[in-house]
């Protein structure tokens, strides 16, 4: 297939799909304190609020893409951003947490369809390696930049709006976007994938993956049944399994399992992964802790959260050309290094301000972790036949939607265990308020019922724990990348040692 004469003019209008998807993931993070206030939701439904739209579209992905390799990812795009505007319009105006659940269950559709079809739609029309690594380094800009901007435009939308708008705000973009993607993106003739749909197989990855997912989740719950997380694990990893045995079996498999063979593969979906979940999870806990630890209003801390995105958006599109050029051994290192660098420094300065060297340590995590998820993306795509586009982009997206559910529930049971043990009160005042020891939000509610000094002692000792386990949680995301960007260091140098064929 030659290069598409309309390329350059393609990428921008799947950027946009891909951005709306991307903030989505992070903007309810920043619009959690007035969402609580507005709907009331339990623990439970609010973490499901959060949760449910990257953990259900980590399902779907592996059947969007393939689908979209079978029937055309212009189809895919196009119904992807119907539903999403209509989800969106469904969650701007929720009556309550129940309905917000479900509409943002619908946007998870919305965007299964989407997202592997960008990525998907980039690998048909660049064709030369360069023009296809620049843009890839421009999508994965808009990923990780997306999901790390997201916090900012929710708050500068807070700022003016109820929380409804960090969702309606999808429906006008959306409406621009659909004409420029039917008039611009190639259809059916020029990305359709002759391989079979194994509709069976497909079931058993997205209830494996779905499974799996809701194990961690259920694993990190307080006072969940450790036995009950277990058991749906095993039957998850069995599912998974059987969907693997069956593709190794195909005489068409929709995925090439011995793509995934290849270490390198291995790795940047391992680091795509890892990126997400530290990026995600830490992005949650630094808006509570600029919110309600230093009493900054959505905005003020939405724009102190600006130098991650910005960062990774700038790094982004030149990790593709450097993991061209000098290969992604020494991109993913060098990238995975940065980002754990900045973390170790967040978890080591003063909690209570936002100091220069807090700035230039979020601006080496953005760069970072922007530059290793491009990175992956390059040397995943570039692996991947034409007509398996969209399978083995959904794996790749799988990874980015698990991660980021991961970081969720990883970072948030962290941050319960280490605030717990963390928060120290007289006998007196914690026999009168149990709750503040749960979570600083309840704390913080807590106090407002006691008179002072009580009320100031509990919400004082509340922030004191929150900042000590927040700086806990940046030191542990600094450990989890540096162990990643020793793992591509030693496993990819003995792949380039090993002796080649032929």
């Amino acid at each position: 297939m030659t290069a598409h004469p309309n390329r350059w003019a393609i990428l921008p209008v799947v950027s946009v799909a891909l951005l709306l998807v991307a903030i989505d993931a992070t903007v309810l993070h920043i619009a959690v304190p007035t969402l609580t206030l507005a709907l009331g939701p339990s623990a439970t439904q609010l973490l499901w609020i959060i949760d449910i739209y990257p953990l259900l579209m980590a399902g779907l992905l592996l059947a969007a893409g393939t689908l979209g390799d079978r029937f055309g990812h212009k189809r895919m795009l196009l119904l992807g951003l119907g539903l999403f505007a209509l989800a969106s319009a469904a969650c701007a105006f929720a009556p309550g947490p129940a309905w917000l659940i479900a509409g943002r269950a619908f946007l998870a559709f919305g965007g299964a369809m989407m997202m592997p079809a960008t990525l998907s739609i980039i690998r048909l029309v660049f064709d030369d390696p360069r023009e296809r690594a620049t843009a890839i380094g421009v999508w994965g800009a808009v990923a990780s930049g997306g999901a790390a901007f997201g916090p900012v435009v929710g708050g500068a939308l807070l700022e003016h709006f109820s929380w409804g708008a960090v969702f309606l705000i999808n429906v006008p973009i959306i409406l621009v976007a659909l004409p420029f993607a039917a008039w611009l993106v190639p259809g059916r003739r020029d990305d359709r994938g002759g391989h079979p749909w194994d509709l069976p197989g497909l079931a058993m990855a997205m209830v494996g993956v779905m499974a799996l997912v809701y194990a961690v989740k259920q694993s990190t719950h307080e006072g969940a049944d450790p036995w009950l997380a277990a058991a749906i694990a095993v039957v998850g990893a069995v599912l998974v399994a059987g969907f693997l045995r069956r593709q190794a079996r195909a005489a068409a498999p929709m995925i090439d399992l011995s793509l995934f063979r290849n270490p390198a593969i291995a790795i940047a979906l391992t680091s795509a992964m890892v990126a997400m979940i530290a990026v995600v999870g830490f992005e949650l806990l630094l808006s509570q802790q600029l919110q309600l630890v230093l009493g900054l209003s959505p905005l003020q801390a939405g724009l102190r959260l600006a130098p991650v995105p910005l960062a990774s958006f700038l790094a982004s599109p030149f990790a593709g050309r450097l993991a061209h050029r000098f290969g992604f051994r020494v991109t993913a290192t060098a990238s995975l290094g940065l980002s754990a660098a900045g973390f170790a420094a967040v978890g080591l300065l003063p909690p209570g301000e936002v100091s220069a060297a807090t700035v230039a340590a979020f601006i080496a995590i953005g760069a970072g972790l922007g530059a290793a998820m491009t990175a992956a993306s390059t040397t995943v795509m570039n692996s991947a036949p034409a007509h398996q586009a969209g399978a083995v982009a959904s794996v790749e997206e799988v990874a980015y939607e698990l991660g980021g559910g991961l970081g969720v529930a990883l970072f948030g049971s962290l941050m319960t265990v280490l605030y717990q043990r963390l928060m120290a009160l007289p006998p007196m005042l914690e026999a009168a308020v149990p709750a503040a020891r749960r979570s600083i939000g309840e704390a913080l509610i807590s106090a407002e019922s006691l008179a002072a000094p009580d009320s100031g002692l509990v919400a004082a000792a509340a922030r004191g724990a929150f900042s000590a386990a927040y700086q806990g949680a940046a030191l542990a995301a600094a450990a989890l990348l540096a162990a990643t960007a020793l793992a591509a260091l030693v496993v990819l140098a003995r792949r380039r040692a090993a002796p080649q064929p032929g």
